[in-house]
């Protein structure tokens, strides 16, 4: 059995006992003793969590932009200043996702993508493949040299400015999706938890520094459980669970990101506006006493659907699930779904289900 790879912050997690367990090949916190209390803390106060297992890929060379614009499906003239972020998916040609991402526009020869931990050996794999076919002139540059540190919660500023006074001057101003470059450090207004916050990219070393700096300021450290159970309450998708190579975007919720208009041809385009869209990615919201959990079957009116992601959400107090269903199933709807050989009642609802520390559906 291959040894786990660790972030430049494990040290850190053992010192607070945080519970280790394997994710994508890497040893990460699942939680620091309650996941329910790490996940509050971040809809009310502020937490902070490792995502160093993420790989930030530097793009450098003249040729980054049009690169980009054949090997995303959203489209990067979106970014016109220093720092303005992207959200898109990656596809292959028959349009399903190969992976899901952000890329930072620093300047026009400097692109920063951020990958998905359990995806990055195959998107540098495909992304060098098409590389050699298109720009063989640009640099692709894995940054496994920085550590990424997320600092999210409605107090996530006042305490990262108590934790590192010198970011506040440029890092304050900064809109959600745009990010400041601060020293060898890039601080993002971006998140997976539907508060506000930052991402902070930094070199490896001194990162267990300002984990602990931001310890003192008062941001409570928080596992995989709780970023999970907010990322599903903020409607936002997990790869590999709410789509994956054999879904496409508009199947798992992210048409908005698809952007078809012009003649950009991006990979996977043809395959997009020749494919039927029998499916759709909806929410739901339990109206039973019981548990949504992934891959339990879902009846609708339109026929058989599946739950992509489900489970507890404490915000909420509610059991909630992304659904894969018939194209046609839509909010306001009820559904039945199969939990333990029984079938219990759920809402459709359009996701998101609670951001801003309040419930919304």
């Amino acid at each position: 059995m291959a040894e786990l790879k660790q972030t430049p912050l494990n040290a850190r997690h053992r010192e607070a006992h945080a519970r280790l367990v394997d994710f994508s090949g890497w040893e990460m916190p699942l939680h620091y003793g309650s996941q329910v209390e790490e996940h509050h803390a971040v809809r009310t106060d502020a937490g902070m969590f490792d995502v160093s297992h993420m790989l930030p890929v530097d793009l450098r060379g003249e040729g980054a932009r049009a690169f980009l614009a054949r090997l995303l499906a959203n489209d990067v003239d979106k970014l016109k200043t220093s720092g303005h972020a992207l959200y898109s998916c990656m596809l292959h040609e028959g349009g399903g996702v190969i992976d899901d991402l952000i890329v930072y526009f620093l300047h026009e020869s400097w692109f920063r993508l951020v990958l998905n931990a359990g995806c990055a050996d195959k998107d540098l794999a495909w992304i060098e493949t098409w590389r050699d076919r298109l720009a063989p002139e640009l640099q692709v540059l894995p940054r496994r040299d920085l550590a990424m540190i997320a600092v999210q919660g409605p107090q996530a500023p006042a305490r990262l400015w108590q934790a590192m006074p010198g970011t506040r001057e440029l890092a304050e101003p900064l809109k959600p999706f745009n990010a400041v470059a601060v020293g060898e450090m890039l601080v993002a207004r971006t998140g997976y938890t539907g508060e506000d916050g930052f991402e902070i990219m930094l070199p490896a070393k001194p990162a267990p520094y300002f984990w602990q700096a931001l310890l003192e300021a008062g941001v409570r450290p928080c596992g995989l459980g709780a970023r999970d159970t907010l990322r599903l309450e903020a409607g936002m998708n997990l790869y590999g669970q709410d789509m994956d190579e054999s879904t496409t975007p508009f199947e798992s919720g992210l048409g908005w990101t698809v952007a078809l208009a012009g003649e950009r041809d991006f990979i996977g385009r043809d395959a997009l506006l020749r494919l039927p869209r029998a499916r759709d990615l909806v929410g739901l919201k339990l109206l039973e006493r019981g548990v949504l959990r992934a891959h339990q079957p879902v009846f609708t009116h339109l026929g058989e659907g599946e739950i992509t992601s489900g489970g507890f959400a404490p915000t909420l107090n509610a059991s909630i699930a992304f659904a894969r269903v018939p194209a046609g199933v839509a909010p306001g709807d009820t559904v039945e779904v199969e939990i333990r050989a029984r079938r219990l009642k759920a809402a459709v609802v359009k996701p998101p289900f609670a951001r801003h520390g309040r419930a919304l559906v």
